[in-house]
């Protein structure tokens, strides 16, 4: 079963563009790892695979091929992934409208809202 997940056309195209620069031809894809932790409640890692990992599931977005490990499709259903290119910020961001509120003592405008998480384009790793 595909997870309820929804790509912004700015997502997808950076995605689409990170596999496309890896040259690793057709069969590659954009490997999404997000597991529990952090502010927001995300933590992200991505990178460009030659081919679905074993345990990965394919999310088709478009021609596009996401690779899903299975904890990352527990968290990911019903979330929104979308990227944002700013002066402050620069990466993917997720957002979960069943998010709860940050907990933690954090202030100031640097603070994500509830349910977002943000990764930076310096996690790209190829493989």
């Amino acid at each position: 079963m595909q997870p309820n997940v929804i790509v912004k056309p700015a997502a997808e195209k950076f995605m689409r563009r990170m596999v496309r620069f890896a040259g690793l031809g057709e069969t590659a894809g954009f490997r999404l790892t997000v597991t529990a932790g952090g502010c927001s409640g995300y933590n992200a890692e991505f990178t460009v695979e030659g081919a679905p990992l074993d345990g990965d599931q394919v999310l088709p977005v478009g021609d596009l091929r996401v690779f899903l490990p299975a904890e990352s499709r527990l968290l990911l259903d019903g979330v929104t992934i979308d990227f944002a290119d700013t002066p402050s910020s620069t990466g993917l961001s997720f957002h979960n409208p069943n998010a709860g509120a940050c907990g933690c003592a954090s202030s100031g405008s640097s603070a994500q809202p509830p349910g977002v998480a943000k990764v930076d384009i310096s996690a790209i790793r190829r493989s």
